[in-house]
């Protein structure tokens, strides 16, 4: 069986590259990742997940059963991680009204930070979404295990690049491919974050907790990578990234012919999902809701013990899909792009707050620690320019719009309520901050760079959790230490120097009238190079991300860019 599909796969794939060649189309090769995925691995009918359900377990090997099943508030706390995708610090209306204004609110959002605790200036492991999650899986830099660049579909840089050009996108602008390193890439599903790491989510399974993971991963699937390998009892993954079917009549697309990563999408991208590494499945419903809707069952089903949940939103995140409803309930907003994106945002909302509806339902709420984040900044490919208003830059560069993210900590138990905290804080703190939730100890036999926040939001400790943070991609890196932030781009021989406490937006460039800070930091930089771990794949190319301009903008040869390795 498994000698018929792979021979059925490479006819395929032979028929439609020999349709390519014969008709020279970027668009007929564009097509090629989807039909071989369509041929390879079927989708299957919608089936329902079958969830644990708990009565609870022992909370360590020296805590009875009976100790997990007490009442809520004498346990030990729920955790749950929300990550959205590609949120834009302006996304919410908790910091300024939303990428399109007053026009739309993120109630539920804000209810996060408003009864609890706001970090103003919380930041993303990176720039780009998959080394950002490893981060907050681990709670160390993912570069000291060589998890440097994320994890694409086979030969889609080059396939961007490809469309770049052929389509005249941004050609303004140089793309750089790194020659023969193609063959040295491993397969999608190969490349992710090594099964030595120790996961949050094992290190709470170890604790007695039920731990459940829902959305993206991005992490790795095969060699003892995917979320089951990594300390998740369930995992429903999504398995391709449409909403909705194309031409479901409860979706509404919007399409950005601008931008060369949608073109991939569009044609490669599948509504599926899969449970436990089972086969793949249509979900039910728009994908947000769905996810929501089996948070809420993992909730019911184990509101008697402790229990771990990381619900990993594929919102807001391209192809631009909004479920119907929403999008008609925003008839004000009279630009469609902007109404398709600030309808998902919507549902995004609507998502936390059914969550921490459940959590009441349940007599949980005041015992579970819920975080929230995105996983990097909003993306310029979109071509809204206003989602991470007041930063400049954009996912893909350091800048802080890339990396300057939305950041909230709820548990009316144990933080205070309506509290703002303004050191910087990182992704890596997830890690350690929800390990000494539950009262148990970070791993001793690593490097653990994250930071446990709570003794800094009750007044308990003074002080920044951090002293320093770090950003790298390849050639690409930045430094924040003491309000001084570097980036250097090694592709463009250019730094950039700014003192965030007097220009927090990074307008005025000070590298050259500072050479020696900019000297200190690149030290810094070095030094912190030098304990991390060579990435374990080369990148294939780098793109240049214009800092200032949406892809929507006309782009010119003059405009500042950075160049995004991967």
């Amino acid at each position: 069986m498994k000698l018929k599909k792979a021979l059925i796969a490479s006819a395929g794939v032979l028929f439609v590259l020999g349709v390519a060649a014969w008709v020279n189309r970027i668009d007929i090769i564009l097509h090629t990742p989807g039909i071989i995925a369509n041929i390879k691995d079927p989708i299957g009918p919608h089936q329902e997940v079958p969830w644990q359900r708990g009565q609870g377990k022992a909370v360590s090997q020296s805590t009875p059963v009976s100790t997990a099943t007490s009442s809520a508030s004498k346990r030990k706390p729920n955790i749950i991680f929300i990550v959205t995708d590609d949120m834009g610090f302006n996304d919410i209306s908790y910091y300024g009204g939303g990428a399109s204004g007053t026009q739309m609110q993120t109630p539920h959002i804000d209810a996060l930070a408003n009864e609890g605790v706001a970090f103003l200036n919380g930041y993303a492991g990176n720039a780009i979404c998959a080394p950002s999650r490893a981060m907050i899986m681990t709670g160390r830099y993912a570069t000291r295990f060589g998890f440097e660049f994320t994890p694409t579909p086979p030969g889609m840089p080059l396939m961007v690049g490809m469309v770049r050009e052929d389509k005249g996108l941004q050609t303004e602008l140089p793309f750089i491919q790194n020659e023969g390193v193609y063959e040295d890439v491993p397969s999608y599903a190969d490349l992710g974050m090594p099964p030595t790491e120790v996961t949050i989510a094992e290190l709470l399974q170890s604790a007695g907790y039920y731990t459940a993971h829902i959305g993206k991963w991005h992490l790795g699937r095969n060699n003892g990578m995917g979320p089951t390998n990594q300390g998740f009892d369930d995992s429903l993954l999504m398995g391709s990234g449409l909403y909705l079917p194309v031409d479901h009549p409860d979706v509404v697309n919007s399409r950005q012919e601008f931008d060369p990563i949608d073109l991939f999408l569009w044609p490669n991208m599948r509504y599926a999902a899969s449970f436990n590494g089972g086969p793949m499945f249509e979900p039910k419903g728009y994908i947000t809701d769905y996810y929501t809707d089996e948070a809420i069952k993992v909730i019911e089903n184990n509101k008697d013990r402790p229990f771990f949940l990381y619900l990993a939103h594929w919102g807001i995140h391209t192809p631009l899909q909004a479920l119907r409803s929403d999008y008609e309930a925003l008839a004000h907003i009279e630009d469609h792009r902007l109404r398709v994106y600030t309808a998902m945002t919507r549902a995004v909302d609507r998502s936390v707050g059914r969550v921490m509806q459940a959590l009441k339902d349940n007599g949980l709420d005041e015992n579970t620690l819920v975080i929230f984040t995105s996983d990097n900044g909003g993306a310029g490919y979109v071509g809204l320019p206003d989602l991470n208003k007041p930063y400049r830059g954009w996912k893909l560069t350091l800048f802080e719009g890339g990396t300057h993210v939305p950041y909230f900590a709820h548990w009316p138990k144990n933080l205070p309520q309506g509290a703002t905290f303004d050191q910087p804080v990182s992704h890596l703190d997830l890690f350690a901050t929800a390990a000494a939730a539950a009262g148990v100890a970070v791993p001793t036999d690593r490097k653990m760079d994250g930071v446990n926040l709570m003794p800094y939001v009750r007044g308990e400790q003074t002080g920044a959790p951090h002293e320093k943070l770090f950003w790298s991609d390849g050639g690409y890196q930045s430094v924040l230490k003491e309000g001084w932030k570097l980036q250097v781009s090694d592709l463009r021989d250019k730094k950039w120097l700014f003192d965030l406490s007097k220009d927090p937006t990074e307008q005025i460039n000070l590298a050259a009238q500072e050479p020696e800070k900019v000297a200190e930091l690149v030290a810094e930089l070095q030094v912190h190079k030098a304990e991390q771990r060579a990435p374990r794949w080369p990148w294939v190319g780098a793109l240049p991300i214009p800092i200032d301009k949406t892809l929507a903008q006309p782009i010119t040869k003059e405009d500042d860019f950075v160049f995004w390795e991967n």
